[in-house]
């Protein structure tokens, strides 16, 4: 037996049969600490930007409307190409995985310089469609035009990243995310701080440790330490096969684009009670990312254990790792919920030392604390059904929890209770998308065979 076929059978024997608490909890790790930086660099810019003004502070919250939809597209091939490569690998069919990584690796990258292009032409419009108000607007054109520039990295980033976690080599994933967080941590405070370059330097970077990051996630695929390639090669000309990338993947779209139209609502809706109200709620979104990506790299832990073994037709491995990763992914929300609602003034006046935006963003905190012990339930249920190829459920689950609850709770909300019902409807989106995730849960598990028989 070759050196990669040994190192393949003992990659199909550690997904099958190492114990599911091992095994997730070892994907999961360097996916946490790979999340908990991503968030970190994203929060460096909300705070170096808030030491310029409010309005600064506001258009960070309108631009990242425009990431999550960069962010969008690329899980979209990530997810799709990742779910059907550790399925493949699941049943041994290595050159089919490698057609998913390419496709959808160049596809991403071509859409990513669409979008620049696009953005950067019709740049006023979209941020004033995005929730600028004529203050922010020339804070958040600037940031955005280093944004759109970083565009393509930001989409390829997010498929090199999906498709590594998928194959189980999070460890790289987490590399490549974790140098471009540091990097853009330090780039922050040297552009914004010393330089005195402003939001333009929060932008440019960004823009700067996002290729690096782009660069650092390829060496695995170009060194041969994943089974997966990135070559032009690779690139299929079967529409079939495109299909399922985009069908696999149309959870992550639909959840990224909502989650940017869900924004944009907030923000345009947010922003009749002035900046200050922007950018409270704008800090609030960051804040609530940030304590959740710990609960999003436990679930990411256990999407290709979910996706290798429903391939490999492991159906029981796959139910006890939903189980494993929801217990603990509760547990450590509940604890962090309990902190962030006891400290969630001083955590909003980190970013911001205004009045105002601390008493918005201090009561947005403290409705999303007591919701954030659900959000497990609500996400690793659309990861499941993603990771399963189960694409009209999962994308229902997605959208069902981005805007198609979120959005018409924003404006009814306001409608009856003011900027405080914009303040509660994140927290009351999601109670309502948690009842109706349950159900959908109970009966995929209900309806799976035995271990080995077909579906």
């Amino acid at each position: 037996m070759s050196t990669k076929s040994l190192q393949q059978e003992l990659q199909y024997k550690r997904m099958t049969q190492e114990p599911i608490p091992r095994l997730i909890t070892a994907l999961a790790i360097p996916t946490v600490i790979s999340m908990l930086v991503t968030n970190i660099y994203n929060m460096a810019d909300t705070y170096f930007v808030g030491s310029i003004s409010t309005a600064a502070s506001g258009a960070t919250g309108v631009v990242f409307s425009l990431m999550t939809i960069l962010q969008a597209f690329g899980f979209m091939f990530g997810h799709g190409a990742g779910a059907n490569i550790s399925q493949e690998l699941g049943k041994k069919n290595v050159e089919k995985a490698r057609e998913y990584a390419s496709t959808s690796f160049f596809y991403s990258i071509v859409v990513g310089l669409i979008i620049m292009v696009i953005g950067l032409i019709f740049m006023d419009p979209m941020m004033r469609m995005m929730g600028s108000t004529d203050t922010i607007l020339p804070y958040a054109r600037t940031y955005a035009f280093y944004i759109l520039i970083a565009g393509m990295s930001m989409t390829s980033s997010c498929v090199l990243n999906n498709i590594l976690r998928y194959e189980g080599k999070a460890f790289y994933a987490m590399i490549g995310l974790t140098i471009g967080g540091v990097l853009n941590i330090f780039g922050d405070y040297i552009l914004v701080n010393i330089f005195d370059m402003g939001i333009a330097g929060a932008g440019l970077s960004t823009t700067i440790s996002q290729y690096i990051s782009m660069f650092v996630l390829m060496l695995p695929y170009l060194q041969g330490k994943t089974q997966s390639r990135i070559e032009l090669k690779y690139i299929t000309r079967s529409l079939t096969t495109l299909k399922r990338i985009i069908t696999t993947g149309l959870p992550s779209l639909s959840r990224q684009g909502l989650n940017s139209i869900s924004t944009m609502v907030l923000n345009t809706t947010s922003a009749m009670y002035g900046d200050a109200a922007v950018a409270g709620i704008s800090i609030t979104t960051r804040i609530v990312s940030f304590l959740f990506c710990i609960a999003i790299g436990i679930g990411q832990g256990f999407q290709p254990v979910s996706a290798f073994n429903y391939g490999a037709k492991y159906y029981s491995r796959v139910k006890k790792g939903f189980n494993f990763a929801l217990t603990n992914g509760t547990i450590l929300m509940a604890i962090l919920a309990i902190f962030a609602f006891i400290f969630a003034k001083p955590f909003v006046a980190i970013f911001r030392d205004d009045p105002d935006v601390i008493a918005i963003g201090t009561t947005a905190l403290h409705f999303q604390s007591v919701s954030l012990v659900l959000m497990p339930l609500t996400m690793y249920g659309n990861m499941l059904f993603q990771s399963i190829s189960r694409s009209g459920a999962a994308t229902f689950l997605a959208m069902l929890r981005s805007g198609l609850v979120l959005i018409p709770a924003v404006i009814l909300l306001h409608a009856w209770f003011g900027i405080t019902g914009i303040e509660a409807a994140q927290s009351v989106s999601e109670v309502i998308t948690a009842l109706v995730s349950l159900p959908f849960i109970i009966y995929l598990f209900r309806s799976f065979p035995a271990d080995g028989k077909e579906i």
